[in-house]
């Protein structure tokens, strides 16, 4: 089974630990370290792993940012299917989290933080979505075929938020 938990108000501890952790190694090429997921929105339901977003200017620099973090330990993963996101794997004895390289202004950089900050927003919705996604643990197992069934389970919703968030943006709400 796929395990999701309840928010854990220790996890934006664990975020800054790892943002602190990158840092010095990306401070010239980032414009900021971002703390995004389930994880990054206070009540929501999550698998205990944190993502981090390391957001960049220009896409010029995303080799140097691969190159850099891999000379950290991480494992590049390509795009994993999402164009301009780059994915990387945390090293072994390292706070388990997600990583991802992504460009400011960029598609992946804003479905990243406009869900995150339209979520914090409304716990209503936080609800609904922690709501799904416990119901979709309960039914799949936690291999590849099962994580894939999670994601495509919570895909229309997912949907649905983002186009309310990109919405919520274009009349100058968060």
């Amino acid at each position: 089974m796929i395990v999701i938990g309840d928010y854990d108000p220790r996890w934006p501890e664990r975020f800054e630990y790892l943002r602190r952790r990158l840092a010095p190694h990306v401070v010239d090429l980032a414009v900021s370290i971002e703390h995004v997921g389930s994880t990054a929105v206070p009540g929501c339901a999550a698998k205990p792993i944190i993502d981090i977003d390391v957001v960049v200017a220009e896409g010029v620099v995303v080799p140097e940012l691969i190159s850099r973090l891999t000379g950290q330990g991480y494992r590049h993963e390509g795009d994993l299917g999402i164009p301009g996101r780059e994915a990387f794997q945390a090293p072994s004895g390292v706070l388990e989290h997600h990583l991802y390289g992504v460009v400011a202004g960029s598609r992946p950089y804003l479905d990243h933080i406009l869900l995150r900050d339209y979520l914090r927003q409304r716990p209503d919705e936080v609800r609904r979505y922690s709501a799904l996604k416990v119901a979709l643990a309960q039914r799949f197992r936690a291999d590849r075929e099962g994580r894939q069934g999670y994601s495509t389970g919570k895909g229309a919703l997912v949907e649905e938020l983002m186009a309310k968030s990109s919405a919520a943006r274009a009349a100058g709400r968060p």
